[in-house]
């Protein structure tokens, strides 16, 4: 049983540059909590304060209930796989993968026995006597996850351990974690990535950092159906989630919306108070749920200005008649043929339909 408790944890650099604010996280036994966020949110500092690397400047982090924020990283029971792999050169995945273990002055009979079961698991038997120049990346990057496993630690700590690999070793990587982590249900990881795609297949739940702290916990569909605010909204999904201007006209369990800059009236089925009637309302639509509309009822009508054709989907690219730049997005099923400046209403069925006031959802009011 590995539970983690970071509890108030902040991080402010000499100059008085604070990076990290306000960190509760509980992290419980089996979990594989993912941090995401933009770069420079603190991802990979939040996880090097857990493995010891960094120190906490205010705060408490335990492990299993035992206060962690003097420990040394050596004795945290943590093992962590980098970026760049950092194996040693000039020995064998075999000693590489040993090394800690003689370090630990394990016996003999103990590292083997260790690294056999190790290596059959990530499929790294027969590299075993190779040196890490004679292997490929995806190879490398299974050897120091190996190298973190033969250790027995409590906690697993990645930080962006696939970045440095090509889009398909990426994805076949990914699956093999996964797999990994099917085979250790009672082992706590915690995971650092800026690729969504990870984050939302890997993870038990995701840690979304943004300005100094937290900005949502939850499973990767509670994050992705429910965002509690319009970062997480945007930051959640590929192409991100469109957000277009209103006023609420009509309240109740069915809330109506009067969109501005080239939209319609629309239904959403976020219920809304009597006296929200008139406020104003940011209307949230992910691409992938918009929809051609003929009727009155329509979120937006312009002119698509690209589309790309990708063979299961198509994306459009519509003009914006507001002060925002960024075009609005929509992804449709299959193919869509001669559309470009063409003039389309795009619609979406009422539950997918978010609403945002002050940048927070009001599903969660």
């Amino acid at each position: 049983m590995t539970n983690l408790t970071l509890t108030n944890v902040e991080k402010t650099y000499p100059g008085n540059i604070n990076v990290l604010n306000n960190i509760n996280l509980d992290i419980k036994t089996g979990e594989l909590i993912v941090f995401v966020g933009p770069s420079g949110c603190g991802k990979s500092t939040l996880l090097r304060m857990i493995a010891g690397l960094e120190t906490i400047t205010d705060g408490e982090f335990t492990i299993d209930g035992a206060r962690m924020n003097e420990m040394p990283p050596a004795q945290r029971g943590v093992a962590m796989v980098f970026q760049s792999y950092a194996l040693y050169p000039h020995m064998t995945v075999r000693d590489n993968m040993a090394f800690a273990l003689k370090i630990a002055k394990k016996s003999q009979a103990d590292i083997d026995a260790a690294i056999d079961k190790v290596a059959d698991k990530l499929q790294l038997t027969e590299y075993l006597d190779r040196l890490p120049k004679a292997l490929s990346g995806g190879q490398r990057q299974r050897v120091a996850i190996g190298r973190s496993i033969v250790r027995d630690p409590k906690v697993y700590l990645f930080d962006e351990p696939l970045s440095n690999l090509d889009a398909a070793l990426r994805v076949a990587t990914r699956i093999e974690i996964a797999q990994l982590k099917e085979s250790m249900p009672q082992s706590t990881m915690v995971y650092v990535t800026h690729d969504q795609v990870e984050a939302m297949t890997l993870a038990t739940r995701i840690v979304v950092l943004a300005n100094k702290g937290i900005a949502q916990v939850g499973s990767p569909l509670e994050l992705y159906e429910t965002p509690e605010n319009e970062f997480v909204a945007q930051f959640i999904g590929s192409p991100a989630m469109n957000l277009l201007p209103g006023k609420i006209v009509d309240t109740g369990d069915t809330t109506r919306i009067s969109v501005t800059n080239g939209g319609g009236v629309i239904n959403s089925s976020v219920a809304t108070r009597e006296d929200m009637k008139g406020a104003a309302v940011n209307v949230g639509i992910r691409p992938e749920h918009m929809v051609p509309e003929t009727s009155e009822n329509y979120a937006f009508e312009s002119t698509v200005e690209i589309s790309e054709a990708l063979g299961e989907v198509t994306q459009l690219y519509f003009e914006r008649q507001d002060a925002d730049s960024s075009p609005v997005i929509a992804k449709l099923q299959g193919i869509h043929r001669n559309v470009r400046n063409k003039s389309m209403r795009m619609s979406a069925d009422p539950s997918k339909i978010h609403l945002f006031a002050d940048g927070k959802s009001l599903h969660y009011q």
